[in-house]
């Protein structure tokens, strides 16, 4: 009897369950149901994408596709990195060589600077793309950078030389950006150029006589005339300040001299002497009606109309050092001499 009634509690149906014992069993059912479809996603997901040859099946193919593939993509890796070793390349290379273009230039506003040097194009800069167009090129020396133009882009860039485009060191006239004079006959053309406005000068204010004369004191007499200066006595310092006077100038040279007719005055435009003090005064006093001028005699310093300073001929004579260029004559030399180098200007109206 009780073998009948354990069969029978066996086999009675679920309704006898508790309700909250089935609500966890359909709840554990669900989950169970959702993870498997989300598996089932992923392993169609991943059979899908090694199936490379769409057969529906992963096989031999499948391998040799996906290889395939990879072997792509590395080879396109491959290539990026070549052309960038090679623009990476190009860079060093244009570093290297610094051309100089057209857009970089603003000759109205300055653009180049006071001291250049003109060169043949030379290979490496007329076979290189990255050089076409190229006026020049920069180079250092030292602390200094210095503009190389190329001989056959200079006219077109619209500069003048003097004596021509055929040196190849040139320091920019003081009176003009566009203008370059030879650095060996630099002073001289300034020489020239004065004497030729002083006369320019003469003729537009009416004058009736001038005459300019080159005169240059000896760095030996300024010294001698110093001691002498510290040893005058009462008794002799106008006999010594006589001789000092009558020894002052070692050189003493008639450049130019004239004489006109004379007629009223005509306002000058000055170029080399436009800053000089004593020429501006000079062309005052003769414009004014009130009281005209009669005769007039300056010393003018050359020095101070050629625009080439000691501290810019020291660092010129630096770059010419580097390149194996310098002279017997520096430039500082030059300019230092030029300090002791005068005009002397007498006109009569």
């Amino acid at each position: 009897m009780e073998k009948k009634e354990l069969l029978e509690k066996a086999l009675a149906p679920e309704a006898d369950v508790p309700q909250e014992t089935e609500k966890h069993r359909s709840k554990f059912s669900s989950l169970v149901s959702a993870a498997g479809q989300k598996t089932q996603r992923l392993v169609s997901k991943a059979a899908k994408a090694a199936d490379q040859n769409e057969d529906g099946k992963l096989d031999l193919g499948d391998a040799m596709t996906i290889m395939t593939s990879a072997g792509s993509a590395a080879k396109r890796f491959m290539v990026s990195a070549g052309e960038l070793a090679s623009e990476t390349g190009r860079q060093i290379e244009f570093k290297s060589l610094r051309p100089l273009f057209p857009a970089e230039i603003c000759l109205d506003g300055g653009g180049l600077p006071r001291f250049i040097r003109i060169v043949d194009r030379d290979k490496k800069f007329a076979e290189n793309e990255l050089c076409a167009g190229s006026v020049g090129f920069r180079s250092s020396h030292g602390k200094t950078e210095m503009v190389n133009l190329f001989r056959d882009s200079v006219q077109e860039m619209g500069l003048r030389f003097y004596p021509d485009a055929d040196e190849e060191f040139y320091f920019v006239d003081p009176s003009d950006p566009k203008f370059y004079l030879a650095l060996e006959k630099y002073f001289d053309y300034l020489k020239i150029a004065q004497v030729n406005e002083l006369q320019k000068i003469a003729q537009e204010l009416g004058a009736k006589h001038f005459q300019v004369t080159f005169k240059e004191e000896q760095s030996s007499l300024l010294k001698e005339k110093a001691r002498a200066q510290g040893k005058l006595t009462k008794s002799s310092g106008a006999e010594v300040e006589h001789d000092r006077r009558q020894k002052q100038y070692a050189i003493t040279e008639i450049v130019a001299k004239m004489d006109f007719p004379g007629h009223a005055p005509v306002e000058p435009q000055l170029r080399y002497l436009r800053n000089d003090q004593s020429i501006q005064t000079l062309i005052s006093l003769r414009m004014n009606a009130q009281s005209p001028l009669l005769h007039q005699t300056l010393m003018l310093k050359m020095s101070n109309s050629s625009g080439l300073k000691e501290s810019e001929a020291a660092r010129i004579d630096a770059i010419l050092k580097g390149l194996k260029c310098a002279g017997n004559v520096t430039v500082v030399s030059e300019v230092q001499n030029e300090s002791r180098r005068y005009l002397e200007y007498d006109i009569e109206f």
